[in-house]
């Protein structure tokens, strides 16, 4: 069968493409913008990929177009398909049709960690034996592939909120139908489709209507949004993580590295690992949790997470240059930004902390989340943050309360310049987006490498 993928260079979209490459299907797709590293690891696949949304793209007519969410009425070629009549699906109802629906879905849902949750239970059922598929909105260090067929029947799946498409605004996770779900956390997000916490919230408890009654549902301790979504009904066994949980963690470290496991109270190992902060010791938690409900043995679970290797993109050290380490994260909202820079912070002490933000997803755009932005980057020594002249509002009167700490600038060029300029050895620099941010990783690192020797303060 010959499919054709709209939008298909999404993380999501080539995730579904390679899967049904490794099904047999012969693929191909377009986007907007064709660029590495997802146009490298499709090509590879055997995918031929066209850049644009004219109709073209379209001829020969393939069997089915699978439709990403960026899909909108008015572009060339959705008008075309509808016009013609093509068969065409969304990406997560191809993704039940084809795959899911004969298997055991684990998935992971939330506002935070849901990429390196997902990565770190498919690695935990890998390191078991089990072959697990997946399908990941990143690429996890330890697979470098976002999606993979594996053998039946186990399938972990990041299951986003988001709207599937624009002929289906339901969130995408509806067409997933765990057996065993992970709930990370819950608060306010996607402002360009919600028009508040409560629209999330019917939209979860939408999940939870899949979720079988033999299933398992496994949520924090202490998520008042969470709870709220549970009182709206629920028929499902549920598992607590988090302080006063069935699983819990006695910290070895302020850092987060080392932690006893403790399941109602007894501690049945220790985990010793390279990743830091509270919200990844609450990952490892409800991953544990959610391995021992597919048959893995708990020490085993516990041995596998601490070998896990991490995702690309979060805090994934990209280089270190005289003294000065430059790390890649996806953070994108105040509370994901807080929690990785606390756990920086307890790891690398008085260390100079650099953080660089754009504030590029939706949301962030709107300034939906301004009054929490200075808050969250409080434990940063500086501040730099890309704000160009279309953003729409003042991004240093949001940040006053940061004082001197902080500095706007309009262009990448302006940034690299800066920090550059600034750099001392020992410095932390954590460049925080959800985009390429222009290359501004290699940029600092070859700046960095062009100062003379000792030439970092």
């Amino acid at each position: 069968m010959h499919l054709h993928i709209l939008g298909i260079c999404g993380t999501f979209m080539g995730g579904i493409a390679l899967l049904a490459r490794q099904l047999g299907h012969h693929v191909t797709g377009s986007d907007a913008n064709v660029y590495p590293p997802m146009s490298t690891q499709l090509e590879a696949a055997g995918i031929q990929l066209s850049e644009g949304y004219d109709a073209a793209v379209l001829q020969p007519a393939p069997d089915v177009v699978v439709v990403g969410n960026a899909m909108r009425r008015g572009i060339p070629a959705v008008e075309f398909m509808l016009d013609e009549g093509l068969r065409y699906c969304s990406g997560p109802e191809w993704l039940h049709a084809n795959l899911l629906s004969d298997r055991w879905v684990l998935a992971v849902a939330g506002t935070h960690g849901k990429t390196t949750t997902a990565s770190l239970l498919a690695w935990v059922l890998a390191e078991a034996g089990l072959e697990p598929g997946f399908l990941i909105g990143g690429v996890p260090r330890d697979f470098d592939v976002s999606a993979r067929l594996g053998a039946a029947p186990f399938f972990v799946v990041e299951a986003d909120e988001y709207d599937t498409a624009f002929f289906d605004k339901r969130s995408k996770f509806v067409h997933y139908h765990p057996r065993t779900l992970i709930l990370n956390n819950l608060e306010f997000d996607h402002a360009d489709i919600f028009d508040d916490l409560a629209q999330i919230q019917r939209q979860f408890h939408h999940l939870v209507r899949t979720v079988p009654s033999s299933g398992l549902i496994i949520q924090p301790s202490a998520d008042a949004a969470l709870d709220a979504v549970i009182a709206q009904g629920c028929w499902t066994q549920r598992e607590q993580f988090g302080a006063g949980g069935a699983w819990a963690a006695e910290v070895l470290a302020p850092d987060g590295s080392a932690f006893n496991v403790l399941i109602h109270g007894e501690k049945v190992g220790t985990v010793r690992w390279a990743h830091t902060g509270w919200h990844n010791v609450n990952n490892a938690l409800a991953v544990l949790a959610a391995a021992r409900h597919v048959g893995v043995p708990v020490a085993l679970g516990i041995a596998a997470v601490s070998r896990f290797g991490g995702v690309k993109r979060r805090m994934e050290l990209r280089g270190e240059v005289g003294g000065v380490r430059v790390f890649d994260d996806f953070a994108h909202h105040p509370t994901a930004i807080a929690t990785t820079l606390d756990g920086l912070r307890q790891q690398v002490g008085a260390q100079r902390i650099v953080a660089i933000v754009e504030l590029r997803s939706n949301t962030m755009r709107l300034g939906v989340h301004n009054a929490h932005l200075a808050p969250a980057l409080a434990a940063a020594d500086r501040v730099v943050v890309f704000a160009p002249p279309d953003l729409g509002w003042d991004v240093a009167g949001v940040l006053t309360p940061l004082g001197e700490r902080v500095t706007t600038c309009a262009t990448v060029a302006e940034i690299v310049a800066l920090v550059v300029g600034e750099s001392r050895a020992g410095d932390q620099i954590v460049v925080m987006s959800n985009g390429r941010f222009g290359g501004i990783h290699q940029r600092l690192l070859a700046e960095l490498a062009q100062l003379p020797v000792g030439g970092c303060q």
